[in-house]
């Protein structure tokens, strides 16, 4: 049964995800930086068969359809459960590679989907606009800036169906463009609550926050650049109406929106960081590899992120033994699923 719908967020459909620990339903989502930094995706919800152009600071992006329009931010979930397996991977030592092979049920469960018939018919057609859109670009990946032209994915199959002929399982080869960004880490952690954002925009503007706030006190941007990076084909006045409707609904994951004057938006979190230093003492690489056999399948790292935002929401107590409480922790986590 799924959790009720929060005022403007989709219903928790798998509530019970959390549960099954394995390496699929227990990875931290995980987004590359460059495709949050710039629009490569559609906001619309119908057919989209423009093509993009976008520059900014020397970065230049052009974003071309296949017949069956433009890749939607919301197919952008395969891109970030792919992107999230080959974290979880990395960080556990084990080898990865640009082809993963999924269940398609699992990734319906990890981005808040519904497993009907339906859903999966709308997988396969989210796979074949990736497939299909086309980036010319000379944004950086993994170090290395080259202008060049890709697609989103480069190939996916299904490798087993039911004999009614629903996907079971299915085998996505990722561009080299993206594969190698997550080589170098350059991702980001997602709030889960990221699936349950309704509207294109949001998810956008999340992602902009994610990357740009952060963690900082605070992240402020002139109203016209935000709709310029946001890649809202909306005019300027109907963006301006879309933003403020967000902050009164005021349901965006991690952070808080504010009009200012000057037609300036202010992006904070919605947990105070603590003030550098003060802080639980980083902790042993060896402290982490007992959390990994404590956590089989789960990103250490974004465990103890998870644990240091715990201890700065509950008071900032002063830790004798920080290495012993984390794995303290790690350990009721788990029982708790």
């Amino acid at each position: 049964m799924s959790t009720p719908a929060s005022p403007g967020l989709l219903p928790d459909r798998h509530p019970q995800a959390d549960f099954f620990l394995c390496d699929i339903l227990g990875a931290n989502p995980k987004d590359d930086m460059a495709t949050m930094e710039h629009p490569v995706f559609s906001l619309s919800t119908r057919p989209d068969l423009r093509v993009l152009d976008y520059r900014h600071n020397g970065v230049e992006v052009t974003v071309t359809p296949s017949v069956r329009g433009l890749a939607t931010i919301h197919d952008k979930d395969i891109l970030i459960y792919c992107i999230s397996q080959l974290m979880a991977a990395l960080n556990a030592g084990r080898p990865v590679a640009r082809t993963l092979h999924l269940r398609a049920h699992d990734l319906l469960v990890a981005t808040n989907r519904e497993t009907s018939g339906d859903a999966y018919r709308r997988l396969r057609e989210a796979f074949e606009r990736l497939a299909g859109t086309r980036i010319t670009t000379n944004i950086a990946s993994g170090g290395l800036e080259t202008t060049r032209g890709f697609g989103l994915i480069e190939a996916w199959e299904i490798v087993r169906r039911t004999r009614g002929g629903r996907m079971v399982s299915v085998a996505v080869t990722l561009s080299d463009w993206l594969y190698r960004a997550v080589l170098a880490k350059s991702v980001l952690t997602l709030s889960r609550d990221y699936f349950r954002l309704r509207k294109p925009l949001e998810r956008r503007v999340y992602e902009l926050a994610r990357k740009h706030c952060g963690r900082q006190p605070e992240w402020v941007i002139r109203l016209e650049v935000l709709h310029h990076k946001s890649g809202s084909a909306s005019p300027l006045r109907v963006f301006r109406r879309m933003i403020r409707d967000m902050i009164g609904q005021g349901h965006l994951p991690d952070y808080r929106l504010e009009e200012l004057p000057g037609d300036r938006i202010r992006v904070t979190p919605r947990r105070a960081p603590a003030a550098p230093g003060t802080g639980p003492a980083p902790l042993a690489p060896e402290t982490l590899d007992a959390a990994r056999a404590l956590a089989p399948g789960h990103d250490v790292h974004a465990l103890e992120a998870e644990w240091r935002a715990v201890w700065a929401a509950t008071g900032r107590k002063p830790l004798r033994a920080p290495a012993r409480a984390f794995l303290g922790w790690v350990k009721k986590r788990m029982a708790a699923g």
